[in-house]
């Protein structure tokens, strides 16, 4: 019999090796991405001080997308969090891509983010 893999478990075991890697300063958060089958969120992060700093979201108030999980929502959330990372003072950051592959709505939204002002 053939053992399916399971894409959740491959991603949380990748995602544990890029964050021991990776740490958010308050000098330099970090931004990291998380996708469901229906929206997808992105967060800076303080790892020091264990705190978000700001966060955004295809489920936030406003938010009037009539498709929450395309390419065009992952950008608009790129857009969102680069906007209120500016108006918290923060320039620059260390992308976290949670073991998705840096492709597609990953992407997508690290490419806003970044036309929109963030470093990384």
């Amino acid at each position: 019999m053939i053992n399916k893999i399971n894409r959740k478990k491959v991603r949380i075991k990748k995602h544990n090796r890029i964050r021991n890697r990776l740490s958010g300063t308050p000098d330099c958060p970090r931004l990291t991405v998380f996708k469901s089958d229906k929206h997808i969120y992105a967060q800076i992060i303080d790892d020091v001080a264990m705190k978000t700093l700001c966060s955004a979201s295809t489920i936030d108030k406003g938010v009037d997308l009539s498709i929450t999980n395309n390419l065009d929502a992952a950008s608009f959330v790129g857009k969102v969090i680069a906007e209120r990372a500016k108006a918290k003072g923060i320039n620059q950051v260390v992308f976290d891509r949670s073991g998705y592959i840096f492709h597609g709505k990953v992407k997508a939204l690290a490419d806003a983010a970044r036309e929109n002002g963030l470093e990384f």
